[in-house]
């Protein structure tokens, strides 16, 4: 009765016990399902370049993690190969489950090689579309794939249940090993190479050089309705989406119900979602679509300036066209993007995002606030070391920070020593509330763009309201920099251009129905301010979810204390997590 909902997924391995078996007919409780993830290497081939590169289940992308509402996900992850391995399952609130988050040295320590550790969790008031992905280094280049929640059994959507679901989930494709991107760029100080393409489900595409074969193809029937679970897993690109003549629209973002609306492109940045209801035609076309991505930029650094690109092909052909007509011979109609730089539309598009906010699906956002927070966001430089020239800026190296804090990781992991209270050397509770030296954020940049270093963290007693408001800076380029917050979801109450101001901009808040979600896009040149619940006690991390700038420094966490109950403590550590 629920074995149906998972023979998509072939990383399933049907371990039920008998109580588990019990739980499959009960509609409350949910199931416990069992996933295992054997991380290995295994040869790819993109753009006639054959790499080595690791892959969970010898799969790229990876396996498809499909469960409902309320059941009990367990996955053991192994790890054979010679890197450090963990995994974060992004997006999943993870409630008095912090050991299972995934951000190596700040929930746990990695998995060593040779060395597993089973993830346990359960999905609690969450329905729609996940992912997975690495959260050490820049692994999660390959070794991602899609989580998918299913409402509770005999609970609808909340629009008409579509013909068919199909995820399609954005990642990059590098020809060199990204972790020797990374290695290089952080040894020089200068930006790291960028990707040789962007990828549709692992495919690059018709529009790249040696790649026709290497296409992804969205078959549908007229008349029909499909549900399109998007996925930004790149690295670290924004990316605008479109398929050629066909409406969009959008129901979901970041697994939250939002009130529906048409568009014939979206913008989606790394770390978001976005469920979309294609309609098909009613007719058989006698043509075919390209579906196309393309990044949005506005750092000042170099990036990729391709496209990827899918196509939608009608099946059932008329009985008066013969078989034989070759679908080359159809006409191919591509959709217009918009421009690279593309702002306006990038404001538009996320002012269309509003809460479903209905009686079953409420927007619960914090009417009053406990504590204030200001954030810049932003890049900046460090100093080149002696007898060694840099690649940043005037021979600086590049960094990045939040209130002028470059986030150093620790060598053992945070949550581990707030819990067994050993915190001393490791971390220290002292980040900044706001920035210790004001400016004019958006305006002509300081003369000293130098960062500090430290592993700090924001304290915050259990059940704190929190109304956090992140400001980009000008410093080394105003950029949009999409930021992510670990063990929380959170209600998008406000952005504009400009500095923030603290006595005007409030008074246009929306604390009706703003968008709930896991993941922002701070405005390039502009800010953001969102409201949270800190109701999960643990370490939760919060970065910039374009990989670069996670690497140089752009990231914090918030340390979230005990509640007095028993159900507002975090559980206790398993036994097999992994030591560092």
């Amino acid at each position: 009765m629920g074995v149906s909902l998972l023979s998509s997924s072939p990383a399933f391995l049907v371990f039920f016990s008998f109580s588990t078996f019990c739980l499959l007919v009960d509609p409350v409780l949910g199931i416990a399902r069992h996933y295992k993830f054997d991380v290995k290497l295994h040869n790819v081939t993109r753009l006639c370049h054959t790499k080595t590169i690791v892959s969970v289940n010898g799969q790229f992308p990876g396996p498809r993690i499909v469960a409902r509402e309320g059941d009990q996900l367990l996955i053991k992850v192994v790890n054979h190969v010679p890197n450090n391995i963990s995994i974060h399952w992004h997006g999943i609130r993870q409630l008095r489950s912090g050991w299972a988050d995934g951000p190596a040295y700040v929930t746990q320590c990695p998995i060593q090689t040779g060395q597993s550790y089973v993830y346990n969790f359960t999905i609690i008031g969450q329905r729609g579309t996940l992912f997975w992905h690495a959260h050490i280094s820049w692994l999660r280049a390959t070794l991602y794939g899609p989580i998918v929640i299913l409402p509770k059994r005999g609970v609808p959507y909340p629009f008409a249940k579509p013909y068919k679901e199909v995820p399609i989930i954005f990642g990059e494709w590098f020809n060199a090993d990204p972790e020797a991107v990374i290695s290089q760029a952080v040894q020089t100080g200068g930006g790291p190479n960028v990707s040789d393409a962007y990828t549709i489900n692992g495919l690059p595409g018709p529009l790249y050089n040696c790649s026709a074969k290497d296409t992804f193809k969205l078959k549908v029937k007229p008349g029909k309705t499909y549900l399109l679970r998007l996925i930004n897993a790149a690295l670290n690109d924004e990316l605008f989406f479109s398929i050629a003549n066909h409406t969009l629209t959008v129901v979901d973002v970041d697994a939250i119900y939002v009130k529906p609306f048409e568009t014939e492109t979206l913008l989606i940045t790394p770390g978001q979602t976005t469920n979309v209801i294609l309609k098909t035609k009613p007719k058989y076309p006698n043509a075919t679509f390209l579906m196309t991505a393309r990044p949005y930029v506005t750092g000042q650094g170099t990036f990729d300036n391709s496209t990827v690109a899918g196509i939608l092909e009608y099946e059932s052909l008329p009985s008066n066209l013969h078989s034989s007509i070759s679908l080359e011979k159809l006409p191919l109609f591509k959709p217009i993007l918009p421009a690279l730089n593309d702002t306006s539309f990038a404001t538009n598009f996320a002012s269309k995002l509003r809460s479903l906010g209905s009686a079953q699906y409420p927007a619960n956002v914090p009417q009053k606030v406990d504590k204030h927070f200001f954030f810049t966001v932003g890049l900046g430089t460090s100093p080149c070391q002696h007898n060694q020239t840099c690649q940043g800026p005037n021979g600086t190296k590049f960094a990045a920070s939040v209130n002028n804090v470059s986030f150093a990781m620790p060598t053992t992991a945070l949550l581990q020593a707030h819990f067994f209270g050993q915190s001393n050397g490791v971390y220290t509770p002292d980040f900044p509330s706001s920035p210790i030296i004001p400016f004019n954020y958006t305006g002509t940049p300081p003369n000293n763009t130098m960062v500090s270093n430290g592993t700090k963290l924001v304290v915050l007693p259990f059940n704190t309201s929190v109304e956090l408001v992140m400001q980009d800076t000008s410093i080394l380029g105003a950029e949009s920099h999409p930021l992510h917050l670990h063990g929380f979801n959170f209600f998008v109450v406000g952005q504009g251009f400009g500095n923030f101001d603290p006595n005007k901009d409030p008074a246009k808040f929306n604390l009706i129905d703003p968008v709930e979600r896991n993941t922002v896009g701070v405005p390039s040149g502009g800010w953001v301010a969102i409201r949270f619940l800190a109701d999960n006690p643990g370490v939760w991390f919060m970065h910039c979810h374009l990989e670069v700038h996670t690497s140089w420094g752009l990231k914090m966490a918030w340390l979230v204390l005990d509640g007095e109950l028993p159900d507002q403590k975090l559980q206790p550590p398993p036994a097999d997590l992994p030591k560092c």
